[in-house]
């Protein structure tokens, strides 16, 4: 794909992000991000899952969420000389090496990393195996349009009969067997989980999907007066901002991202029987109390988990000259990150041409038969 200068001397903006209707993320990132940098630049969007090779012209500038599988138009556009700024946006913890090592090469060749990913994680990266990346690192939280999440909660049960309510799917890095764990120490609070899949947590009622725009499905989320989330490897959950818009008091790990914000209840990463005990608390605290984080909670939404402030770092990160070496690293780490590139599921394996070959013959070999000419 060939790029041509912008108009009127403005900076052209190659942005490689998800930017489809979707209220959730990942296409609320590159739609929101991407109207907010029209302002000042000439955008062109693509799909992080896009193919195909962007040939920047004078001056341009390469954004992007870079997909695991090399063959897709940011990591192939990457390496193209002319770009004036090369920039990683993407989210980011250190958990789980299987996630995120495929970037490390990607991470090499950019100027600057902007990083969607809670305190915790931005906090403890220097102790981590990222920790050479910490160079190249700007901490970006996570944004939401409230008029997407209006509040809907404005009153809490009576203490002792308040609801608990988990919002996601129930993947790596979730720590879903630790809700369990939770649950099984409170037997007589109600837990519950919306999400699509069939997967079940047990303990926790199971609510399927639920359309969250709808009357009746946000009459539901309503009726319960706490989220709850406990990741073990999660970057920046939006949903945490979500429940929070809606009026539930969000309670999470500090491995879910969120750690040391007034107003968000933190439990430990491993300790169900102190979890369970914070829940407690907050079951029988007195309503007052819980309004008032709730209102705490609506002003640091609107003071600070804003796109404004999101796309301004992109912004910034766009006209900043800064493009820092990487830190040390030992060959060890080295090492660990290229066999975990190779062969995780996010890694080169997966995606190379046998991979595909396989996954293509697995899905015709379970592919129901039909017959023709029989109705």
């Amino acid at each position: 794909m060939n790029a041509t200068a912008a108009p009127n001397g403005r900076t052209r903006v190659h942005l490689v992000y998800p930017h489809g209707p979707r209220t959730g993320t990942p296409d609320s990132i590159g739609r929101e991000v991407g109207r907010r940098l029209e302002a000042r630049y000439d955008v062109t969007y693509y799909n992080w899952v896009d193919r195909g090779v962007i040939t920047p012209g004078p001056g341009d500038v390469l954004v992007g969420h870079p997909h695991p599988d090399p063959g897709t138009i940011f990591r192939r556009s990457l390496g193209q000389s002319g770009w004036r700024r090369r920039l990683l946006l993407a989210p980011y913890h250190h958990g789980d090496l299987r996630q995120n090592a495929f970037e490390d090469p990607i991470v090499r060749e950019c100027d600057l990393v902007l990083a969607i990913t809670g305190p915790y994680w931005f906090r403890t990266t220097a102790t981590s195996d990222f920790s050479h990346w910490l160079p190249k690192m700007i901490h970006v939280d996570m944004a939401i349009d409230r008029s997407h999440y209006p509040p809907i909660k404005t009153a809490f049960a009576a203490p002792g009969s308040r609801r608990v309510l988990y919002i996601g799917r129930t993947g790596r890095g979730k720590g879903t067997e630790y809700l369990s764990e939770i649950a099984a120490l409170l037997p007589d609070v109600e837990f519950a989980r919306m999400g699509p899949g069939t997967d079940q947590i047990p303990g926790f009622k199971p609510l399927g999907f639920v359309d969250y725009d709808a009357p009746a499905g946000r009459d539901l989320i309503a009726s319960y007066d706490f989220f709850l989330t406990v990741g073990n490897a999660d970057a920046n959950p939006t949903t945490i901002l979500e429940a929070m818009s809606w009026g539930l008091i969000p309670i999470c790990t500090p491995t879910s991202g969120y750690d040391g914000i007034p107003g968000i209840v933190n439990v430990p990463a491993r300790d169900p029987a102190a979890a369970a005990a914070v829940l407690r608390g907050l079951e029988t605290a007195a309503e007052s109390k819980l309004l008032e984080m709730q209102s705490a909670n609506w002003q640091l939404l609107d003071r600070h988990y804003t796109w404004d402030r999101f796309a301004a770092q992109v912004a910034d990160a766009i006209e900043s000259g800064e493009s820092p070496r990487l830190g040390p690293e030992s060959l060890k780490r080295r090492l660990q990150f290229g066999f975990y590139e190779m062969t995780s599921p996010h890694g080169r394996l997966p995606y190379s041409p046998p991979a595909r070959l396989v996954s293509r013959l697995r899905r015709a070999i379970g592919r129901p038969r039909t017959t023709r000419g029989v109705k």
